[in-house]
């Protein structure tokens, strides 16, 4: 995904942050690359190291659009939830997939359906990718 960063103050021994614009949203992530090149243009991928939990921090939701936002200290995503044959799932955010970890079984037919998916924003990041 095509996105703008904005390195965010860093206090102390704090990994970087940014702000990251994307064509969906704008949220704080941690930044996983070079910290003197977080400010500017670049393709990433997206980690996430909290694990996919239905109906805890996963849940469906009537709108069909792709979606990103910052609230405190958590990150929301909104995309289609796609199930993967060994056991893990991603989130369609647009134009990038997002792997998730699965804590527990998804429902029987929520493959394909559009989640929002709540995670602490500290367990988000961004990573450069160069092609």
């Amino acid at each position: 995904m095509l996105v703008r960063t904005e390195k965010l103050p860093r206090i102390s021994r704090q990994p970087t942050k940014v702000r990251v614009h994307t064509p969906v949203g704008v949220a704080e992530v941690l930044w996983h690359g070079d910290p003197r090149e977080a400010d500017g243009h670049h393709q990433v991928e997206w980690t996430v190291d909290e694990d996919m939990r239905w109906g805890h921090n996963t849940r469906p939701v009537p709108r069909t659009e792709p979606g990103l936002r910052h609230d405190g200290a958590r990150v929301i995503m909104r995309g289609r939830l796609q199930l993967t044959e060994d056991g893990a799932a991603y989130l369609q955010l647009g134009d990038s997939p997002i792997l998730f970890d699965l804590a527990a079984p998804i429902p029987a037919g929520a493959d394909g359906t559009w989640v929002e998916v709540d995670v602490g924003a500290d367990s988000v990041a961004v990573c450069p990718y160069r092609t």
